[in-house]
């Protein structure tokens, strides 16, 4: 379905994800107002490169930044868990070792009262956010993660100099000399945690850079689109599309 939205642009939605059918629905707008359209903001998804470049020839494609912090996110929170895991084990080593020896085992805790398993589960946010907006007892927890955890704390570090790299730089030559060096600083570190995320900037680098152009983002369609998974989740799917898009246009219009 098409429909006019704000200012004269275009919104289409699709039923499905397959390649080709939205390749031809979008090749039924006319060329004329397809090349009116000057950029593309989209993910890593080999798919949506192919519908740009056929449907959309004269946009230049940028990858969304929240798409790649994403990434390195991912990265820095398979390291915590493979710290729980690590954790886990030890603690029900020593909980074998004290049934044994006919013992109560009593696990050690931290100044905040964590133990090492509460530690590193109760980490999971703080490790998404920076640390100017954490909490009290998220400082005070994320000190002993570090000091206990050097490698989160690397890990943790990268992230947040890659969203410094993102929130500061306007010009695009800057940005490829402060990515380069994000990127030799990642390599340097060694954590196999983190080789997708540089295999996936290097295969997309040119279209991560074209985000210093305009600083575009689809922030809006992600926030939207997880109103609408909210929305739809509430009533466990949908069984009629057409007035469940009525319902989004009322609430949301």
């Amino acid at each position: 379905k098409f429909s006019k939205g704000k200012k004269g642009s275009l919104v289409a939605i699709f039923s499905g994800t397959k390649v080709e059918p939205i390749i031809n629905h979008l090749l039924t707008i006319s060329p004329k107002i397809r090349s009116k359209v000057k950029e593309v903001t989209l993910d890593m998804a080999n798919s949506m490169k192919s519908i740009i470049t056929k449907c959309f020839s004269n946009a230049v494609q940028v990858t969304d930044r929240f798409h790649v912090q994403k990434l390195v996110n991912e990265a820095v929170q398979d390291i915590r868990i493979q710290e729980r895991w690590k954790a886990l084990d030890t603690e029900n080593t020593q909980i074998l070792e004290a049934k044994k020896k006919g013992q109560q085992f009593i696990p050690i805790e931290f100044d905040n009262g964590d133990t090492a398993k509460q530690l590193l589960i109760r980490s999971r946010y703080l490790l998404t956010r920076d640390s100017s907006k954490w909490t009290t007892n998220q400082k005070q927890r994320a000190d002993i993660l570090f000091q206990q955890y050097p490698v989160l704390k690397q890990a943790y570090s990268l992230s947040q100099q890659l969203r410094t790299i993102y929130n500061l730089t306007t010009v695009k030559e800057v940005g490829y000399t402060k990515l380069a060096r994000w990127y030799n600083d990642v390599q340097n570190t060694g954590l196999k945690q983190f080789s997708t995320v540089i295999n996936t900037i290097q295969i997309n680098y040119k279209t991560i850079l074209n985000y210093f152009d305009n600083r575009s983002t689809n922030a809006s369609a992600e926030s939207f689109n997880a109103k609408i998974k909210a929305f739809r989740a509430q009533f466990r799917g949908v069984r009629n599309i057409d007035f469940f898009l009525y319902r989004l246009a009322k609430l949301y219009a």
